[in-house]
């Protein structure tokens, strides 16, 4: 399925969202924001799909904000801005909080609010030589809204410098920070990406989700005698459940399981 601004192909388990509009360097605008939050609900849905793959086409991966949206936001009196502010925490919140895990595939250059979009993939992939940015403070601007996702992603002592210096950094850089998983050469992208997406399907595909649920619930919280609880619950669920008896009997006997058939 190709709109306007994203195009959304289908694979089995696995679809592949990139952002489609080259001729602007993929910048996005309210009406992006409004059809990734609401793809990305729709395949979230979906309770076949294992992995979402968020790439983007033409020469950048995400260049951050519009040019023409900007221009209409200098317009904008507090009370739009907010609104129009909140429409975007509300789409970075709908891939966050997607229940699917998403590779992120970055090709070009990512600035801004791209930065944001690469921060809530859960497994991030880059080429050598892409750039990343986070200028808003040269626009007299802060990245507030995709601030958290960021933060979580990068580490607080990184972001400390990006979002102060809006300098630049390469993916070589935002892999030494952990903020990107794997930067390879751009001919190998696709191949390291296609290689991700084949660990992904091969894993249980309740299991796919409540690890990744998993990880967003006890990321930073003591170790308290609750979180040891609900991690002994979560466990015996996931034991209990038809997916984990099929996982552990296949692996006993030295066979596939049967979500692999």
């Amino acid at each position: 399925m190709t709109t306007t601004t994203l195009d959304v192909q289908r694979h089995g388990p696995v679809a592949r969202v990139f952002l489609n509009r080259p001729e602007v360097r993929n910048a996005f605008n309210d009406g992006v924001i409004a059809e990734l939050a609401r793809t990305f609900a729709e395949l979230g849905a979906d309770a076949s799909l294992r992995c979402i793959v968020l790439g983007g086409h033409g020469k950048a991966f995400c260049a951050g904000a519009d040019l023409n949206w900007m221009r209409a936001m200098a317009g904008y009196d507090w009370e739009r801005n907010r609104v129009d502010a909140q429409a975007l925490a509300e789409m970075l919140w709908a891939l966050y909080s997607c229940p699917v895990p998403i590779v992120g595939r970055v090709h070009g250059d990512c600035y801004a609010g791209g930065v944001g979009l690469a921060s809530v993939c859960d497994v991030l992939v880059a080429a050598e030589g892409v750039h990343f940015c986070l200028s808003e403070a040269k626009l007299g601007l802060l990245p507030a809204t995709i601030g958290p996702y960021v933060v979580k992603a990068m580490g607080e002592q990184a972001a400390r410098r990006w979002f102060v210096t809006a300098e630049r950094f390469s993916a070589a850089q935002a892999q030494a920070m952990g903020f990107v998983h794997e930067c390879v050469a751009p001919e190998a992208l696709d191949a390291k990406v296609d290689e991700i997406v084949a660990a992904l399907v091969a894993n249980g595909p309740m299991a796919l989700r409540a690890c990744k649920k998993l990880v967003q619930d006890i990321a930073g919280r003591p170790l308290t005698p609750e979180l040891r609880a609900d991690t002994a619950r979560r466990i015996a669920d996931i034991r209990a459940s038809d997916e984990g008896r099929e996982g552990v009997q296949a692996f006993l006997a030295k066979r596939a399981p049967n979500w692999l058939g």
